[in-house]
């Protein structure tokens, strides 16, 4: 069966290889992006399955028209992807209110935005599946990206709250806690402008790894992430909510698992009375 897709940010990487791997298995996709000329090309390798439009999903208007561009195009949405994204380089001090809030708008009011709208769609539908495209970042934390690490927790939560609400009405929800992939995500991620000297040798390791991140040793492709991708929208049936995608993604959030357990015993050794049975 022929799937309708929507895809945010696909002018570059995760986004546009996923597009053109949809299209390419015989999809249709409204591929989206802040400015669509940069998606002239996909539109001809695929014609008649890829169709651009634009979409800051920081707009509420744009994303509104995109849902209703692809109702109209192509009668509903079974896959919803939500994967644009953009980075502040920064500690919890160094970055503003201004520049926290740009960053969460794009990694958590787009998503939950466009989720919102899409799910009236597919619960006349009977079904559907909403892919949230999350970090290691969602289940981990690391030194000087504090406004991204706190979008995508908050991502991860948004989905498993939205996998809960939506299962009766055949409504999937995934988050992917993805590693790195070879994009321009990394050279792109700005420094905040309040950096400060003080949280460079906490900081600066991560800085340098964000601007090599393209040429990382083992580094992931896109095109790797979206045959993944189809992969899970092909599988019928429940799906975990949070599911590890990339090189070394089970490793990474094993470790954070087994790390979490530690913390917890610590948390309770210094908490609880263990002379008290009612405790613990």
């Amino acid at each position: 069966m022929t799937r309708r897709w929507l895809v945010t940010g696909c002018s570059t990487g995760l986004g546009r290889a996923l597009a053109g791997a949809a299209a390419g298995a015989g999809d249709r996709v409204l591929a989206t992006a802040r400015r669509t000329e940069t998606l002239d090309d996909l539109v001809r390798e695929h014609p008649g399955r890829v169709l651009a439009a634009p979409l800051d999903v920081r707009e509420p208007e744009q994303c509104e028209q995109a849902v209703a561009t692809a109702v109209e195009r192509f009668g509903g949405v079974d896959v919803l992807v939500n994967n644009a994204g953009n980075g502040v380089f920064g500690t919890v001090e160094e970055v503003g209110d201004h520049e926290l809030r740009d960053q969460l708008e794009t990694l958590v009011v787009g998503p939950w935005r466009l989720a919102r709208l899409v799910l009236p769609v597919m619960r006349a539908q009977g079904g559907g599946l909403i892919v949230n495209v999350s970090s290691l970042a969602g289940r981990t934390a690391f030194p000087g990206l504090a406004a991204y690490v706190t979008g995508k927790h908050a991502l991860e939560g948004m989905t498993q709250a939205l996998a809960a609400e939506a299962a009766p009405f055949g409504v999937r929800a995934v988050a992917l806690a993805a590693s790195g992939y070879a994009t321009r995500y990394g050279a792109s991620v700005t420094d905040a402008a309040g950096r400060s000297d003080a949280y460079r040798p906490t900081t600066g390791p991560m800085r340098e790894q964000l601007r090599d991140m393209a040429a990382l040793p083992g580094i992931g492709r896109p095109e790797d992430f979206a045959r993944e991708v189809l992969r899970l929208a092909d599988t019928s049936g429940p799906l975990p909510v949070r599911i590890p995608i990339g090189p070394g993604s089970f490793a990474h959030l094993t470790a954070a698992a087994y790390a979490t357990h530690t913390e917890l015993a610590t948390a309770r050794a210094l908490l609880l009375d263990r002379s008290d049975p009612q405790q613990g």
